[in-house]
């Protein structure tokens, strides 16, 4: 029986209860419940701790005091807030018009990508150049030329000379190019492995493209904000200026072909709706089966956001080879295809091949989905794949396609045998396709490539040079040595026909022009200090996915290195801003509407462990003449007004030039990165040029720089203050704080030391080494977020944990902000103001507090420094920050003491709020870490070594003997397109997946509580208060009872795992787009009858042995 009660709990508190999970298991959760329900009923039993309330309560309001009287005196907070109550009565504060805003960045964006338009169109400038060129043009088959090769320039051989089309070719870092080497008075050619760079159409397209170099160079002078341009011939050689250097991968590969890239394909063809067919037959048994593999995966390749697409494999029956897509298109973005790659990579061979069924189901589709105004409603195509053994199929096309012919058929014969060649080119000859023949894995690119000049025929006929703009992309491909060229672009391009008369009703296509916009340098036009603290713009496309938004994250961490997501330019919206759960928001913006709506929203804050819940007002419209629209966010109250006041130019140069006092270096204060005399300039030495006159060819942010001055000058005697502060201070308290700083929302920051640079116990805060710290483009610092949602008059406090595990001997450091508020007409602006302090001493001063007690006490009975009694100060999302063992810090509460947190969570004192992650990383499920996992079956290691063998085999032949050929290219090309068909089968470590996980948040409105916890054979008791002035809590418990029956409380994340039937109806579901303008499907004057032929290749005989070898092993050996 208990004894008698030696802690009588607080009547006051509540013990309401609040959501909480603690594990999957029932038994688990109903443990815990049953000592929950007991735990707040129950009396200590004799012997236990006694912690009085009161003591606690003194503890942690002396603790308070100190602190608060610590940080003030350090940051100064209280005299900026007096500075800005000096000059209330000269102050205005501007509400922000979000509509107006919207309205005025999207112009701007529509002036700049205009400019953009008017490149390519001085990109027209090139495309008449090269289809002049092309005219003038007699093509030569024996032509001789040199030309600058991006792979092979400066490259000398074994007696040092330069070797063939390596010539000398100077290049020099470019600030206007990432910094990256590049010659600006010269383009550079770049070829992919699998091309010869000497074939005469090679040779005679980069002769032709010769002229295009002078109209580069012309147009670079003329628009200095151009970056890259480029031509992409559709013979597979890249023209690009400035010219650069090209490097392989590290299989000294080059697998970049432009022909592949998304701005080609947008370009070159109008969307489409494509059904791949494929004879999966016994006799595609072997090498025809792992050609026809890749020509599907090539065929997927070019494939784009604004075409569908579906896969059926037909043998005695049909099916798709992806159940869930029965009967419908899918949008082919970069998850789709990848999924529909691995499929295919699965199927085997088997039965006799049945094509008219195969063909009747294709035809449905297409004809369902066109009359029910879904797909791309442009081109269609059927793209049949197989050895030939085809029979029964003109009735079919004489029911669904003729006489009309709106489905092109484009057919693949695979393999050596020209037995049924003749069936396979009449199919694609009577539906305005094409026929070609894939005998190898090498032809497959080239034969693929055909089906997108016959779709282009219809708008180079009719010489349509529309113009396209691409999804959000990262060209690491294009740069693969270079890290600063993992920036999100955007490509404007229009495609170049010849207009040689005799080719008109062959509707030639040249290639496809085009030139890089960096969103980066895009958003810059939506500048930070017009969206407020915690305000931000983004943009998405017409298919609803993300071109630019601060909540976007394209790279993952794999090892040390930083890589680009397989998904992350197809984020939706919906994904990003997954509060607006009926798509209002996103439905508006697809439609190009302008106008707002207001949600209330979670923001997680420092990589997930905080959150901030804001109500955020949303104003969106669309940029014209661009599939983009824009979006601003505004948060409500303090983030949708703006502080003015009056300053001379004068007073406010003079404080501007203080050595505390930097600006954000990614804002644009001033224009410095077209002139090359002011890229070297900070913006700090661009608006001391602009506002004394000495440089009037200077362009800047008057309204930002009238802020920026006047927030110089009303913070300018806190310069005096912190360096009056560090003189004054005595040797005991010169470790207190490391610095001191404020921010403004105009991007000011200043800052001072309280010690020597050598003695800063975090060197990169407030530097661009931790962006968290600092004004970037995307957000405010985390400092001043969290300071501008605390109470006034409270301090922010947070410890810093670093991602790399810290030297032992590193000292930690706290942060302390507060914001200070400006209120005029009910209007309030934030400024926020703190210093970085050493953990150590607030350690120093919580343990001095904690040997405080009441006067009646006499002694102090207790402090937290006995045994007997276990002190955690956490803070307000229950992290800890001082506990009496060093290992505990920086750790959740939940992870070191379940039983407190699940009370603590019983009791209303946390909550635990749910977030979502779309844009996760999961290791798969079939994954396995152990290298000895094998050993379990020796079977399995057989298989897998039999297999690896067998590719190896296949490399190996591929490599030294390819059909046809036994020269170096081929070898070469041999092995490109081994490598590219291969890779896609090397499963990351990481995928993408979707993950939900927990945020532990204090609830402000109860300060104090306490409890007894049932653990079993004892009782835990404990007390927790509030501290005063901050966001931190004092926990005092009993550590003498074991409570490890309760589970630990983590803030993990957790994959999200769908049923079937859910991931299904996920994979079906066809969200809503926009689809393009322009569709350019058929032209009376096409010639139809230019529909392929067979190539005449020979195969060397090594080569002839692969099917034989095909047959012998199990089809699941080889693929």
């Amino acid at each position: 029986m208990p004894g008698p009660s030696r802690l009588s709990p607080d009547p006051s508190c509540p013990y309401s209860r609040m959501p909480w999970d603690l594990g999957p298991s029932l038994w688990k959760t109903a443990v815990i419940l049953s000592l929950l329900l007991s735990s707040t009923a129950l009396s200590p039993t004799s012997g236990q701790t006694k912690i009085p309330l009161e003591t606690v309560k003194l503890w942690a309001d002396t603790f308070g005091q100190d602190l608060y009287n610590t940080v003030t005196k350090y940051s100064g907070s209280l005299l900026l807030q007096k500075k800005y109550k000096d000059v209330e009565p000269g102050l205005r504060i501007q509400e922000v018009d979000g509509l107006e805003l919207v309205r005025k960045f999207s112009e701007d964006m529509e002036t700049m990508l205009h400019r953009k338009v008017e490149a390519v169109k001085v990109l027209q400038n090139l495309v008449e150049a090269a289809e002049e060129a092309d005219l003038s043009h007699e093509f030569n088959k024996s032509l001789v030329f040199d030309y600058y090769n991006s792979v092979l320039i400066n490259e000398r051989d074994g007696n040092g000379k330069y070797v063939e089309l390596g010539a000398e070719f100077i290049l020099e870092s470019n600030a206007h190019f990432s910094n990256l080497m590049v010659n600006t008075s010269l383009s550079s050619v770049q070829l992919p492995t699998n091309v010869y760079n000497k074939d005469p159409d090679i040779l005679n397209g980069v002769y032709m493209s010769e002229a295009l170099n002078p109209v580069f160079v012309e147009n670079f002078q003329r628009d200095p904000t151009l970056t890259w341009q480029y031509f992409g011939s559709s013979a597979g050689f890249f023209r690009i200026y400035p010219g650069i250097k090209w490097t392989p991968d590290e299989n000294g590969v080059i697998t970049f072909d432009c022909r592949n890239r998304g701005w080609y394909i947008q370009a070159a063809t109008s969307p489409k709706d494509i059904v791949i067919v494929l004879d999966t037959s016994g006799s595609m048994k072997g090498l025809r089966m792992t050609i026809a593999k890749h020509t599907i995966s090539t065929i997927l390749d070019t494939l784009g956001e604004n075409d569908f697409v579906n896969i059926i494999a037909y043998n005695d029956y049909i099916h798709y080879i992806e159940p869930c897509f029965k009967g419908i298109l899918v949008q082919a973005d970069r998850d789709n295809r990848e999924h529909f790659k691995q499929l295919v990579d699965d199927l085997m061979v088997k039965g006799v091949g049945v094509v008219d069924q195969a063909l009747r189901e294709a035809f449905q589709i297409l004809k369902q989905f066109q009359e029910a105004r879904q797909g791309s409603l442009c081109n269609q195509a059927i793209m049949l794949i197989s050895d030939g053994a085809v029979e029964d199929y003109e009735p079919v096309f004489e029911e669904y396609n003729w006489p009309d012919r709106k489905v092109r058929v484009f057919t693949y014969l695979i393999g050596r045998e020209v037995t049924f060649a003749d069936r396979m080119k009449w199919i694609a000859c009577n539906n305005k396709g094409y026929y070609t023949q894939i005998s190898t894995l090498a032809d497959a690119q080239e034969n693929v490539m055909e089906y997108l000049h016959v779709l282009s025929r219809p708008m180079v006929i009719n010489h349509d040079h529309d113009i396209i703009w691409t999804e959000a992309y990262m060209d690491s491909k294009l740069f693969t040595s270079h890290a600063q060229s993992l920036m999100l672009l955007t490509t404007v391009a229009m495609p170049v026909f010849s207009k040689k008369n005799e080719t008109r009703s062959h509707g030639i296509l040249l290639g496809v022009v085009g030139s890089d916009v960096a969103l980066r340098e895009l958003m810059k036009l939506a500048p930070r200090y017009k969206l407020g603290i915690h305000g931000y713009a983004f943009l998405n496309t017409n298919n609803g996915y993300i071109l630019s938004h601060p909540d976007l994250r394209p790279l993952y961490r794999e090892g040390k290195k930083l890589k680009p997501k397989p998904n992350y330019n197809s984020v939706d919206l919906s994904e990003v801003e997954w509060e607006d759960r009926a798509e209002t928001l996103r439905t508006a913006m697809i439609n190009g509407e302008t106008g707002s709506l207001s949600m209330d929203v979670k923001v997680p804050l420092d990589k997930g462990k905080r959150v901030l819940f804001l109500t955020n007002d949303y104003f969106f419209t669309d940029i014209s003449d661009t599939p983009f629209s824009l979006g601003v966010v505004l948060s409500q109250g303090h983030g949708e007004y703006i502080l003015l006041g009056n300053t001379s130019v004068e007073e406010g140069l003079h404080d501007l030039l203080h050595p505390d006092l930097t600006l954000a270096s990614d804002w644009i204060y001033c224009i410095t990165d077209i002139d090359p005399d002011h890229r070297k300039l900070s913006q700090l030495e661009a608006m001391v040029r602009f506002l004394t006159g000495e440089d009037p060819d200077l362009e800047c942010d008057e309204e930002l720089v009238r802020e920026v001055l006047f927030d110089a000058v009303v913070t300018a005697p806190m310069e005096a203050y912190w360096t009056a502060l560090a003189l004054n201070s005595s040797e005991d308290y010169q470790h207190v704080a490391d610095m001191a700083f404020l921010g403004t929302r105009a991007g000011l920051l200043r800052s001072s030391l309280f010690v020597g640079s050598e003695k800063i116990s975090n060197k990169k805060f407030l530097t661009p080494e931790d962006k968290a710290s600092i004004f970037t483009m995307d957000h405010f610092p985390l400092w001043y977020r969290q300071a501008a949602e605390q109470p006034a008059g409270s301090f922010v406090f947070d410890l810093h944990s670093a991602e790399d595990p810290e030297d032992p001997g590193e000292p930690l450091v706290v942060t302390a902000s507060t914001a200070v508020a400006v209120t005029v007409d009910k209007k309030t602006a934030i400024a926020a103001v703190g210093i970085q302090m050493r953990l150590d001493f607030l350690h120093h001063l919580f343990w001095a507090a904690t040997q405080q007690c009441s006067a009646g006490d006499g002694l102090c009975p207790q402090s937290c420094q006995d045994s007997d009694l276990d002190c955690f100060v956490i803070d307000n999302n229950g992290f800890i920050l001082i506990s009496g063992r060093p290992q505990e810090i920086r750790r959740f509460l939940g992870e070191v003491d379940g039983a407190l947190m699940t009370q603590l969570l019983s009791m209303g004192v946390f909550s635990q709020v749910t977030l979502y992650d779309y844009q996760a990383m999961c290791r798969p499920p079939n994954h396995h870490h152990s290298a000895a996992r094998p050993l379990v079956s020796p079977i399995s290691a057989l298989l897998t070594v039999t297999r690896w063998l067998a590719n190896e085999l296949l490399l190996f032949l591929l490599q030294w003997s390819t059909w046809g050929s036994w020269s170096e290219p081929s070898r070469a090309e041999a092995k490109a397109v081994f490598h590219h068909s291969h890779k896609h089968r090397k499963q990351d470590v990481l995928q993408p997946c979707d993950t939900e996980y927990p945020v532990f948040v204090h609830q402000r409105a109860i300060q104090e509580a306490n409890g007894i916890i049932e653990c079993g054979a004892c009782q835990k008791v404990f007390v927790m208060h509030q501290i005063p002035n901050s966001n931190l809590l004092l926990l005092v418990t009993d550590p003498t009872c074991d409570c490890s029956i309760f589970p630990q409380v983590l803030q993990e994340a957790t994959e999200v795992k769908y049923n079937a039937s859910i991931k299904c109806d996920r994979m079906r579901s066809q969200k809503l787009r926009r689809r393009p303008d322009s569709c350019h499907a058929f032209h009376p004057e096409e010639n139809a009858q230019d529909c392929g032929g067979t190539s005449e290749t020979s195969a060397s005989r090594p080569l002839l042995l692969l099917p034989l070898c095909a047959w012998l092993l199990p089809p699941q050996l080889l693929w």
